[in-house]
């Protein structure tokens, strides 16, 4: 066994422990109150699930249409241009939408190049410096009724876009 499960190991049980007396110290009925917060938390999981399939179904007719693999097509040779290369743009495309389309598109991309290529280390890098996000904002702002995004899809976007950019520079220049 690894020192890091052992800890985790540890560390769980000793958390639950440390919450239990601080709850019995306190003299809070910690057993009550487990179970109202896992009453909220089925209600919270209930009331996201609405905007968590409009945002898969939405994802899936983009990629079944056929329109996000056009648009790919249609800006990579401008793209290639730049230095990105062609192989690695459906990966930024679809990143800030689903973290496991872009997962398995990275896998595929790993598969094929390998993982020690530049296409390889580029997806790796790509994929750890960006988030999913339409994903964060459908799933937390639905969770707290915000309807109105404004500046926050932008400024998530634009975060995405600079740690394209930025893997490709840091790739580029390091291997």
């Amino acid at each position: 066994m690894n020192v890091i499960t052992s800890i985790s190991f540890t560390i769980i049980p000793l958390f639950i422990l440390v919450v239990l007396t601080a709850a019995i110290w306190q003299k809070l009925p910690a057993y009550e109150l487990f179970v109202e917060g896992g009453k909220e938390g089925v209600t919270l999981a209930i009331s996201l699930l609405p905007f968590l399939l409009g945002m898969l179904v939405a994802i899936t007719v983009l990629r079944s249409s056929g329109a996000l693999d056009a648009f790919i097509q249609f800006i990579t040779p401008l793209l290639s241009c730049l230095g990105f290369p062609a192989e690695i743009v459906p990966l930024g495309f679809i990143r800030p939408v689903s973290g496991t389309a872009s997962l398995a598109m990275m896998t595929e991309l790993i598969q094929t190049y390998g993982p020690d290529s530049f296409i390889g280390r580029l997806a790796s890098t790509m994929q750890g410096s960006t988030d999913t996000t339409l994903y964060i904002l459908t799933i937390y702002f639905g969770a707290v009724g915000i309807k109105r995004m404004r500046y926050a899809l932008k400024v998530g976007l634009l975060a995405d876009l600079i740690g394209i950019i930025a893997s490709v520079i840091v790739v580029s220049w390091i291997f």
